[in-house]
């Protein structure tokens, strides 16, 4: 008999543990059963240096990288110190192109990423529209049909046409980090905005925006350095960047393993050096709260 009752009490404590599991739970069972979401990027490792194994990977290639272009400049002065000097003069116009198109990007993020957070049902729509359409075309793609396509019904010069297809390219993955940026301040400081007189817009530009900010940052720099090395495909419009000073000097000289090795360590040098420089501003805003 006590058996009998031990058995039904057991059963029915079962039977409330399932009906009051907590979603959390039942998130966490469901996650180990499917399994971990990977995500991939094409963005560098910011070198922080709470994280040591991703610090220690880039000294070590950084170094490596500056041993590397010293020892080739000076003990093999033929022909690597010429190539050297040649490659270096495409660095104002990679810069710039670079320097521009983000400008650029975040106009045009800051618009897409307000909209994809509007209230506005068309203004929404046609914000993901924007993001899926231009993030669903190489940029070689559109960087070509700029300048060669609509140059037949525009005169687009080349600096124009590679700024205006970074800028578009670039600003739909702004616009997604703006739209992540204001996802994540609390939505109790757009109530508390409203609740002082202030109107929605006036929230978003007095209080939103400038917290979004601050999140954004380190995320924009990376964009930054993306694009400094996706600038390298402006050479194909006949821009003298780093890669086409590099490809000139390679018709000159047939010498295109010394050249290509010489530009993809100064590429490797800048943005190592950039990662850095976005690691540091990264700790200080989280220094500085």
């Amino acid at each position: 008999m006590d058996t009998k009752i031990e058995h039904t009490t057991t059963s029915r404590q079962n039977k409330l543990k399932q009906k009051i599991v907590s979603p959390a739970l039942e998130d966490e069972k469901n996650r180990r059963v499917i399994g971990p979401k990977l995500e991939m990027t094409d963005g560098v490792l910011i070198p922080n240096k709470n994280n040591n194994s991703i610090f220690n990977a880039w000294r070590f290639t950084f170094f490596f990288a500056i041993f590397l272009l010293a020892y080739l400049i000076i003990f093999v002065p033929d022909p690597y110190r010429q190539i050297v000097l040649v490659v270096i003069q495409g660095l104002p116009v990679t810069f710039q192109v670079t320097v521009f198109s983000i400008i650029g990007a975040l106009f045009i993020g800051l618009f897409v990423g307000l909209g994809s957070v509007s209230k506005n049902r068309f203004i929404n729509m046609l914000a993901g529209v924007y993001v899926e359409f231009i993030r669903g075309i190489p940029l070689l793609v559109q960087l070509i049909f700029i300048y060669y396509a609509l140059g037949r019904l525009l005169q687009i010069e080349g600096m124009l046409a590679a700024t205006i297809a970074l800028s578009i390219c670039f600003g739909a993955y702004m616009g997604e980090i703006v739209r992540a940026g204001i996802q994540a301040v609390p939505k109790g400081q757009m109530e508390a905005a409203i609740a002082l007189g202030l109107s929605r817009s006036q929230a978003f530009r007095y209080v939103i925006i400038p917290q979004t900010v601050k999140v954004i940052l380190p995320a924009i720099g990376n964009e930054f350095i993306s694009m400094l090395k996706d600038s390298s495909l402006v050479s194909t419009i006949a821009l003298s960047d780093i890669l086409r000073k590099g490809r000139e000097y390679i018709s000159r000289t047939f010498l295109s393993l010394e050249t290509m090795l010489v530009v993809a360590l100064i590429y490797l040098v800048i943005t190592l050096m950039l990662s850095r420089l976005v690691a540091i501003l990264e700790e200080r805003l989280h220094k500085n709260g």
